[in-house]
């Protein structure tokens, strides 16, 4: 399921300066006989705390702009962000971006007289409505500065994150499947009920059946306010791998997964 990409300044401002090595770092860390161009400024970020929970999901958002010499940077615009990732399904193994993105923008503070910029009570959660199936629970913080703005200069350009550890609540799902040995043409029907924290409700959690092992689900629905989920599917002759996953609306609340007991008697033996 589709998802923004970060947005196209950041993310080539980032890739290029990764390739160039061009990212900024303490000048006192880089030998004067490396021939490394001598950054005019240093970019920092962290949160207060570096984790959060179920009950305590806000962080307050800190960084710094010092100059070459290590000297504060005053009115410096910073950008900072805030990125949920998301694991590309990819059983092929090809040379694709591991992840999806989701930013959120949270501000351009301008540092004061002592090179910090603040953001305080910023919500580390899931914002939007798309599917937290293959969400990360490590929340990127990122913050950038561009000289002269020019996303094509990017030897002035500055990119530096952090991640906070979001810790999340288990969840469970519980089935039951109407036949285990299926054949092509029969209708494989699984029953459940999701279960999770209390306090939690259930409804609309999302439940995915997997059928095939190139795709990730073949039916999706979303279970009652009292968490039952029925689903049916056609089998295949081809239907090799039957799993079972779900993904709950809150990210601080883990997703289930379970292998069903099925066995397609079309598959070719061998």
């Amino acid at each position: 399921m589709p998802r923004k990409s970060l947005p196209a300044r950041l993310a080539a401002t980032a890739a290029l300066l990764l390739a160039a090595g061009a990212l900024s770092v303490p000048a006192a860390s880089a030998a004067p006989s490396d021939g490394a161009p001598v950054k005019a400024y240093t970019l920092t970020v962290t949160t207060d705390p570096t984790t959060t929970n179920y009950e305590e999901r806000h962080v307050d958002v800190t960084g710094t702009v010092t100059k070459a010499d290590g000297t504060p940077a005053a009115n410096i615009p910073v950008t900072v962000q805030e990125v949920v990732q998301f694991t590309t399904w990819n059983p092929w193994g090809d040379p694709i971006d591991p992840n999806y993105y989701e930013p959120r923008d949270l501000g351009t503070p301008v540092t004061d007289a002592h090179g910090t910029f603040t953001i305080p009570g910023v919500d580390i959660d899931h914002t939007t409505g798309s599917s937290l199936l293959n969400v990360q629970h490590d929340v990127h913080i990122t913050a950038s500065y561009d000289e002269d703005g020019d996303p094509d200069t990017p030897q002035d350009g500055y990119f530096t994150e952090t991640t906070v550890a979001a810790r999340t609540k288990s969840s469970s799902v519980s089935y039951s499947v109407n036949k285990k040995k299926v054949k092509a043409g029969d209708i494989l029907t699984v029953q459940g009920k999701v279960t999770l924290p209390r306090g939690e409700e259930p409804e609309g959690t999302e439940i995915f059946l997997q059928t095939y092992w190139e795709q990730e689900s073949h039916v999706k629905v979303t279970a009652e306010d009292d968490g039952f989920f029925v689903l049916s599917v056609r089998v295949s002759s081809y239907d090799d791998t039957f799993v079972l996953r779900t993904a709950p609306g809150d990210l601080y609340v883990a997703g289930a997964t379970r292998k069903l007991p099925i066995t397609n008697t079309s598959l070719p033996r061998g």
